[in-house]
């Protein structure tokens, strides 16, 4: 990485705390992760970008999640191209026509109700959720055309919209991740073209190897790997503090202690085995599309889901485990740990790492089906 970048992680995590007061990143955020290429990674060079692979992408995001959480998880949202990817190739051409950094956000659910028009829908509601929409310039909700449900398509339809057609309404009241900006987003009454519109989760218009991945594997992946970062964080916060000065109770250096010289080895080993089985089922998928295939089968499929949920669970319990070998420091909002268990808690409320992961994995390591968009 560029010394540029490492002095913005530097930034990131001394204004940790401005970001949760402010329950947003600041425009001068957003603007660096663009010069540090966050937004078009993921782009495909015929429009611009980089062209980087789902690995290099989420190590990207891993080590801004190291800095800070929030930012982390407003960085994943450089892996929009790929839902966008689903729109009309003229559509996609034209949103990236003066630029590769494209900044997206959505909200979709729940889908709402959008009549049909004249060539299009008229979109309005409220969604909820939508991060990183104060600072994006293209944003998706989700609709259902005509207000009924279309019983042979599961996904929801998404409409496109330039920002300024939207109203975010500031309601990002957390424990966790408070730098988001997770606020509502609200439509009135706003004519959308129909080819500005896309099934999610349907085939991309694109034919590079990152748009023949599994899409909800990946909008998965990119969120883990924030609780990867934060894990990483955390341990790291506590070696540096363990080594100073002595417990103003006379009790020996932290990092003097037995018990928690075992539990910060029982940590690193946990965390770094959910790490190494997250991106080697990454690594594993992405070397079949490299050789040719198609697609993913569906059995490596599942790993990319199962390692994605698992790495969640350990990183939060590692930093949940951290913060208690730090005693009464952990508690202090001051104390980076205390954030940190926070942000990673709410990564394991995310219903693309519930429990219901372990349910269809288990069903598929039986040669069972899964639950309808699991996959």
């Amino acid at each position: 990485m560029t010394s540029t970048f490492d002095a913005l992680l530097q930034d990131l995590r001394a204004r940790r705390r401005e970001f949760a007061r402010a329950q947003q990143l600041p425009d001068d955020i957003v603007a660096a992760f663009k010069r540090e290429g966050v937004y078009r990674a993921l782009v495909p060079r015929s429009l611009g970008g980089d062209e980087r692979s789902p690995r290099e992408f989420c190590e990207l995001v891993e080590r801004i999640a190291q800095a800070d959480g929030s930012a982390g998880w407003v960085a994943s949202f450089g892996m929009g191209v790929t839902y966008l990817a689903s729109l009309p190739p003229a559509t996609l051409r034209l949103i990236y026509s003066d630029t590769p950094d494209i900044v997206f956000a959505g909200g979709i659910f729940p889908p709402q109700p959008a009549p049909v028009v004249a060539g299009g829908y008229e979109v309005s509601g409220r969604w909820s959720f939508s991060s990183g929409c104060t600072g994006a310039a293209v944003i998706g909700v989700g609709i259902v055309p005509g207000g009924a449900p279309d019983a042979q398509q599961p996904l929801p339809r998404m409409a496109v919209l330039p920002a300024d057609q939207v109203r975010v309404e500031r309601n990002w009241d957390v424990i966790g991740l408070a730098g988001t900006g997770s606020h509502d987003i609200v439509v009135d009454k706003v004519r959308v073209p129909e080819d500005w519109t896309f099934v999610r989760g349907s085939r991309s218009q694109l034919d590079a190897p990152v748009f023949r991945y599994p899409g909800l594997s990946l909008a998965t992946q990119v969120l883990s790997v924030v609780a990867l970062g934060i894990a990483r964080a955390a341990v790291e916060e506590l070696k540096g503090m363990a080594t100073g000065r002595i417990s103003v109770t006379g009790a020996p250096r932290t990092a003097d202690r037995p018990q928690v010289q075992m539990e910060i080895a029982r940590c690193e080993a946990q965390l770094r085995s959910a790490r190494a089985f997250f991106y080697e089922a990454m690594d594993e998928a992405w070397a079949a599309l490299l050789k040719g295939d198609e697609s993913v089968a569906p059995e490596q499929t599942n790993l990319l889901r199962l390692s994605s949920t698992h790495a969640t669970r350990t990183a939060a319990e590692a930093t949940r485990s951290v913060q208690m070998l730090a005693g009464m420091t952990g508690i202090y909002e001051s104390c980076p740990l205390s954030t940190q268990v926070r942000d990673s808690l709410v990564i394991t409320q995310h219903a693309f790492m519930g429990d219901i992961t372990y349910q269809n994995a288990g069903a598929m390591l039986f040669g069972l089906k899964p639950l309808p968009g699991y996959l």
